[in-house]
């Protein structure tokens, strides 16, 4: 559903079409051919040049001012969630845990949330914040993100790779600054998340600079180091990271767009529903898509994405 309100960017993977399959159970999405993902290009080695880092993590702020000024939160960035071709174009794909901050307050979701009981992004990509189970998430968690993107980027594997969620605590205390009190307070509303700070944060430190290495340029590991800080308020914005001289030549405010309105889904996303309702309102939603389609451009046929032989398996509309 988001990915209909976010077609018009070229950093996110547009949805071509949508099918309902024959079993009336089943929703086939076609998606736009992407080569590769982010994943398994730093997987391979030195493939990406300093030059390509770059121009990748411009284009990911692009499209994360995009989404957050529409008020909506990705929370599961990571590399295998980064589309690329060999252009080095990329594209955010997976949107399957965005969440709509509209119905929130000040921009942060609310506790009584029923959705974020759930697994929220993969663990090494987690904000410290999630980390701790605070539910009042802000756009920060998905800036906290694109920190440790470019981080794996920059050195060719995850910066926090924990083994679990006490020990990715750990991994990340051990690197960033100890919070100061009034940074423990805002975002440990448990006195369990505050301990577990408290206590991770109570090792000899290991600087960002010295994880990364001497090989990473230093405009790469200031630009890591104020995405990677432990208050979400205090972490760049979408906005300022587009400025920063990491990006700058890249930088051009006329193709850095935003959105117009708030995105608002026709599902609540304050309601978890069974899974035979989500399927009848997103099977209803696509009816009404299609009679509009056809209403005003009635020589038109709805484009479909398989073949023949494919349809008569799954099935038409």
């Amino acid at each position: 559903m988001f990915l209909q309100s976010f077609k018009n960017h070229p950093n996110i993977v547009k949805l071509h079409s949508i099918h309902r399959a024959a079993n009336n159970r089943d929703i086939y999405l076609g998606f736009e051919y992407m080569e590769t993902d982010l994943h398994n290009v730093i997987k391979r080695g030195n493939i990406l040049k300093d030059i390509h880092k770059r121009y990748i993590m411009y284009q990911l702020l692009k499209a994360i001012k995009y989404i957050h000024s529409g008020n909506v939160i990705h929370r599961d960035l990571k590399p295998s969630n980064v589309l690329l071709d060999s252009l080095c174009r990329c594209k955010i794909a997976d949107f399957g845990l965005a969440r709509s901050l509209t119905q929130g307050s000040e921009g942060t979701i609310g506790e009584c949330d029923p959705t974020l009981t759930d697994y929220v992004a993969t663990r090494w990509y987690r904000a410290p914040e999630i980390l701790i189970a605070n539910r009042r998430y802000t756009k920060g968690i998905d800036m906290w993100s694109l920190g440790c993107i470019l981080a794996e980027m920059s050195v060719g594997k995850p910066i926090f790779p924990g083994t679990s969620t006490v020990n990715q605590v750990e991994k990340i205390m051990a690197t960033i600054p100890t919070p100061n009190a009034e940074d423990l307070a805002l975002v440990c509303v448990s006195g369990v998340g505050s301990s577990m700070i408290k206590n991770a944060a109570a090792v000899q430190k290991v600087p960002l600079q010295t994880l990364m290495g001497t090989g990473v340029p230093p405009d790469a590991v200031n630009l890591i180091n104020v995405l990677l800080v432990f208050n979400p308020h205090k972490r760049l914005t979408a906005e300022e990271a587009l400025q920063h001289e990491y990006v700058s030549r890249f930088h051009d405010p006329e193709q850095e767009i935003v959105m117009q309105n708030n995105v608002i889904i026709p599902l609540n996303d304050d309601v978890r529903l069974s899974v035979d309702d989500y399927r009848n309102k997103l099977y209803e939603i696509m009816t009404v898509h299609q009679r509009r389609v056809i209403a005003t451009k009635p020589n038109v046929t709805v484009k479909k994405i398989f073949p023949p032989e494919v349809y008569s398996k799954v099935g038409n509309y």
